[in-house]
This record gives C-alpha cells, sequence and structure tokens, in this order.
C-alpha cells in the first residue's frame, strides 16, 4: 500500500485506480463491505480509498472532544490489511472546504487522481456545503468516463453499520459490542509517556497513553490485551478516567498495567485493546482500599482474559 498525502502531485503510477470514497473512520464491517463491493465490480484495477485528514467534522468544530476511533496512520494499516493498495489521504482545509461538486470531481478525483471507478454510500455527500448529491455524482462521473457504483449499507437489526454507532458503544462502556462490528477488538495507540509513578508505589507500575485525539471510551477500569513494536501481545487491565481517588486534576488517560512484563515501555507505542469494561470509575476513601480494588480488578481482568481465543 502506498500512502498519498499531497493531491496536487500524485505521480503517474498511482493514476487508474478504482476507489471508495469515505471518512473510513474505524475501518468497520461497513467500510469492507463497501471495500469489498468495490473490488467485485471492478478486479481489474488497483483498489484505493479515498479519504480525508482530518475529519471535516474536526475541522469545522475544533473546540468539541475528540471523535477518533483511529489515528490515520492507523486508518491507512488496516485499509491495507483489507485490500487497499492506494490511499488517498487528502488534507481537508479551509481551501478543500470551499470546493464546489463541479471542483473535486473534476479538479481532484479526475485531473489529480485519475481514478477509474468511484464506489460510496448512498447517502455520500461532497463539495462545499455538502452540496453535491449522489445523482450528481453519477452524472458528472459519466461525462468524464469513470464508473459509478453505489453500495447499499451494511446493516444489522440494529441498523446501518456506522462510526456514530460504534461510538456510542464505546462511550456507553460497550467495547465487546463494538468488536463486533470493527471486526476486531477498538484499541488506543499511543506513545508511552512519564507518569507520577503512584502506580508502582500501589504495586501495580502503569504504562501512561495520552489518549490523543482518540474518542474517550466510558471511564473505568478494563481487561485489555496490549500489541508492542516488536509484535507481542500481552495482557492486562487498564484504567481511563481522571483518577479521581487521587485527584489530581488531569485530563483523562489510559494507565495500563501489564501482566508479568517488567521493562522499559517509555517512549514506546503500544496498541491498547479494550475487552470488558470490569467496572465503572468511582472515588476509593484511600490509597489502601483503592490497591486492594486494584488487586481484584487485575484478577477479574485475568478471568475474562483467558477465555479469549
Amino acid at each position: 500500500m502506498t500512502l498519498y498525502e499531497d493531491w496536487t502531485a500524485i505521480p503517474p503510477e498511482a493514476r487508474g485506480a478504482a476507489v471508495a470514497l469515505g471518512n473510513f473512520d474505524g475501518v468497520h464491517l461497513g467500510h469492507r463491505h463497501l471495500l469489498r463491493s468495490l473490488h467485485a465490480a471492478r478486479p481489474d484495477l488497483p483498489l484505493g480509498a479515498v479519504t480525508f485528514e482530518p475529519h471535516p467534522r474536526e475541522f469545522f468544530r475544533p473546540q468539541d472532544p475528540p471523535l477518533r476511533l483511529m489515528l490515520p496512520e492507523i486508518r491507512a494499516r488496516i485499509l491495507q490489511e483489507q485490500g487497499a493498495q492506494r490511499v488517498f489521504q487528502l488534507r481537508f482545509d479551509a481551501d478543500f472546504s470551499h470546493l464546489s461538486p463541479d471542483a473535486f470531481v473534476e479538479s481532484v478525483l479526475d485531473r489529480a487522481l485519475g481514478v477509474k471507478h468511484v464506489a460510496c454510500g448512498p447517502d455520500f455527500a461532497f463539495g462545499h456545503r455538502r452540496a453535491g448529491s449522489i445523482a450528481y455524482l453519477g452524472h458528472k462521473l459519466e461525462t468524464l468516463g469513470i464508473g459509478l457504483t453505489i453500495v447499499p449499507p451494511l446493516t444489522d437489526i440494529g441498523g446501518p453499520f456506522s462510526s456514530s454507532r460504534i461510538r456510542r458503544l464505546l462511550q456507553e462502556g460497550y467495547p465487546e459490542r463494538a468488536a463486533e462490528e470493527l471486526g476486531r477488538p477498538w484499541f488506543i495507540a499511543g506513545g508511552v509517556a512519564h507518569g507520577d509513578k503512584r502506580g508502582r508505589l500501589l504495586g501495580f507500575p502503569t504504562a501512561n497513553i495520552p489518549l490523543g485525539r482518540h474518542i474517550e471510551p466510558a471511564r473505568g477500569v478494563y481487561a485489555v490485551t496490549i500489541r508492542h513494536p516488536d509484535g507481542r501481545v500481552t495482557q492486562g487491565v487498564a484504567n481511563i478516567g481522571r483518577r479521581p481517588t487521587i485527584n489530581d486534576g488531569q485530563e483523562s488517560r489510559l494507565e495500563v498495567h501489564i501482566f508479568d512484563v517488567n521493562e522499559d515501555l517509555y517512549g514506546q507505542t503500544l496498541e491498547v485493546s479494550l475487552h470488558k469494561l470490569l467496572r465503572e470509575e468511582r472515588r476509593f476513601e484511600g490509597l489502601d482500599a483503592l490497591k486492594a480494588q486494584i488487586a481484584e480488578d487485575a484478577a477479574s481482568a485475568r478471568i475474562v482474559l483467558s477465555t479469549l481465543s
């Protein structure tokens, strides 16, 4: 897979792809369905994805809390795992947001990217103020000799699979249900930062990872697995929240106690997958009570994780 971030400087060898359009936050089962449908429609063409960075909502509403299910570099990797040979990550800035529907199709898709076929969902809208409709897209692409496949959304009893639905599940404390819709456990990726070392004093040293641009799931304690840079997968227990017992006033963060690992992790990038919410965040009377609860949480997490295949 090759990642292209400057749509004004696409090399000739990247042209001629069949591309799926969307934000692809999470690369969930609905997104996979879109990619598979596009490949089935045009198996003769290289498979690609056109996405945007930052997410348009982040651009228009920067004051809102972070909403990302995954960071852009993770999105590109997962798209590759789903067969995308080319990922066009278009910079969504003020100039791009003012492109007319005509300019998006003619200047970006046709002249800059040189796409041969396009796939999207029936609700895809584009151009300044989302003025471009599916009907317009189909007409405009046809005049340029570019094919279009409109892919109905993948649905279940709860309706269409969507990134917003997965975000709600995580915020409500159901990472296992989010995993069913993602096709894999949801994880937070980030570098291990220095903390106050209080976990070590309690007998449960932790790796501290800022949530950054990730959506904040329900605050509490989770059974987790951890993927290390060398490919190892370990198990642990994690807290997401503001540590009300210590009451340090800091923003929410992810603190992971990794079972049976004693090594320097500072500066390493870990991927922490949430499997089950064990309990909600709460305040304890003192550090002794907190230490006893952490021991219980660790034991509960080991039981949950022992059932993973």
